[in-house]
C-alpha cells in the first residue's frame, strides 16, 4: 500500500534540512515495495517495536518492516494559488499525497532571513492555508458551472446531490473552515475523492524549534501553533530540523547516547513518522516465519479478504479462511504453537475486520 505525505512550508522554514534527515534513514531500497524513488522522495519505516521481538523470535531470513514516503515539495510563496513562485505546478504536487506535514518556523535567528521579514508562524500556517483554499474553490467553482446547469435541466439525482455538496464545500472555505473539518456523508465523500481538494487532507503542524528549545513547553511560538491547530483538532509535532539531521547520520548506539543527552525519550522524526501514520487511519498486521518477518500497512476498516490483497491479488481472488492469533497473545504465550494450545488462535472469515497487531497466515485457492 504505497502512502506519501507531502511536507510543505514557506522557503526558510527547515523543511530542507527535515527532509535530509528523512533522506538519511537507513532504508534498505530492496526492502521498499514501491516504484522507483525520485529525488525529492525519501522513504521511511514506521517506528515499531513488536516487529523487534518478533525478529528476535523467529530469527528469520528477511526482516521487513512497513514503510511509506515523504515528498519534499518546493518552498510555497504567497500567490501560489494565482501563479506566484511555482504556482500550479506546487500545487499539483501537493494533491498527489495522502497527508500533509505543514512545517512552520518557531525559532528566531537573525543569519536565517524569513520571507516575511519576521517570525510569525500563524501568520505563516494561515499564508499556506488561504492558497490552499483558494485552489480548491477555482476547482469548485469551475465545476459548478457545469454540473448546476445539467443538474437544473436533467434534474438527475446524482448531479443534484454533487450541486449540493460542491455548494456545502464551498460555503465552508469562504468561512474560512477547510474540507476535512466538514461533516461529510459516505455518499458525499465519494463524490468529491476524485477532485483531491487539498483542505480535504489531513494536516500535521511542525514546529520546528532550535536546539536550546526542545523540550521547552514554555516556547510562545509553539504555544501559538497548538492553539490554533486545537480549533481544527489537528496535530502538532514540535522537532529540531538540525537535529534530525545530525541523528539521521549516527548509528543506533550513538543516536541512543545523543538523545539522552539532549534529555530526550525518542527523535523527533520518529515521533511525526508515527503521528502521520496515525492521521492517515492507518495500522499494521503481521506475516511471520523463519523466511520472513514483515509488517504489512492497512486501513483501519478493511476486512481480512481485502488485507489479503496487500500482500498479492490472488490471495484476495481465491480467499478461503485466515489464521489469525494476536501479537499480545504469541508474547504472552511465547510461541505460536502455545497460543493454539491456550485455544486463542482463531479461523476468521473474509468479513473479519482486522486488527491492529494481528499476526495472520492466509489460506487461498485460485
Amino acid at each position: 500500500m504505497s502512502l506519501t505525505a507531502g511536507i510543505v512550508g514557506l522557503p526558510n522554514v527547515g523543511k530542507s534540512t527535515l527532509f535530509n534527515a528523512i533522506t538519511n534513514q537507513k532504508i534498505l531500497a530492496e526492502n521498499y515495495p514501491f516504484a522507483t524513488i525520485e529525488p525529492n522522495v525519501g522513504v521511511v519505516t514506521v517506528p515499531d517495536e513488536r516487529m523487534d521481538k518478533l525478529k528476535n523470535m523467529y530469527e528469520p531470513n528477511k526482516f521487513i518492516p512497513t514503510a511509506y514516503e515523504f515528498t519534499d515539495i518546493a518552498g510555497l510563496v504567497k500567490g501560489a494559488s494565482k501563479g506566484e513562485g511555482l504556482g500550479n505546478k506546487f500545487l499539483s504536487h501537493i494533491r498527489e499525497v495522502d497527508a500533509i506535514v505543514e512545517v512552520v518556523r518557531c525559532f528566531d535567528d537573525g543569519k536565517i532571513i524569513h520571507v516575511e521579514g519576521n517570525i510569525d508562524p500563524i501568520r505563516d500556517i494561515e499564508t499556506i492555508n488561504l492558497e490552499l483554499a483558494i485552489s480548491d474553490l477555482d476547482i469548485i467553482n469551475n465545476r459548478l458551472e457545469k454540473v448546476a446547469k445539467k443538474a437544473r435541466t436533467s434534474k438527475n439525482k446524482d448531479d443534484i446531490l454533487e450541486v449540493e455538496t460542491l455548494e456545502k464545500c464551498k460555503n465552508a472555505l469562504l468561512e474560512n473552515k477547510p474540507i476535512r473539518q466538514i461533516s461529510l456523508t459516505d455518499e458525499e465523500k465519494k463524490i468529491i475523492k476524485s477532485y483531491s481538494f487539498l483542505t480535504l487532507k489531513p494536516i500535521i503542524y511542525l514546529a520546528n524549534v532550535k536546539e536550546s528549545e526542545l523540550g521547552n513547553i514554555d516556547n510562545e511560538y509553539v504555544k501559538k501553533v497548538k492553539d490554533y491547530a486545537k480549533l481544527e483538532n489537528a496535530r502538532v509535532v514540535s522537532l529540531c530540523a538540525k537535529v534530525e539531521e545530525e541523528l539521521s547520520e549516527l548509528d543506533k548506539a550513538d543516536k541512543e547516547e545523543m538523545l539522552e543527552g539532549l534529555g530526550l525519550d525518542g527523535s523527533g522524526l520518529d515521533k511525526l513518522i508515527t503521528a502521520t501514520y496515525d492521521i492517515l487511519g492507518l495500522a499494521t498486521y503481521f506475516t511471520v516465519g523463519k523466511d520472513e518477518v514483515r509488517a504489512w500497512t492497512f486501513k483501519k476498516g478493511m476486512n481480512a479478504k481485502q488485507c489479503a490483497g496487500i500482500i498479492h491479488t490472488d490471495f484476495e481472488k481465491g480467499f478461503i479462511r485466515a489464521e489469525v492469533i494476536s501479537y499480545n497473545d504469541l508474547i504472552e504465550c511465547g510461541s505460536e504453537l502455545k497460543v493454539k494450545e491456550s485455544g486463542r488462535a482463531r479461523l476468521e472469515g473474509k468479513e473479519y475486520l482486522m486488527q491492529d497487531g494481528d499476526i495472520c497466515h492466509f489460506r487461498f485457492n485460485v
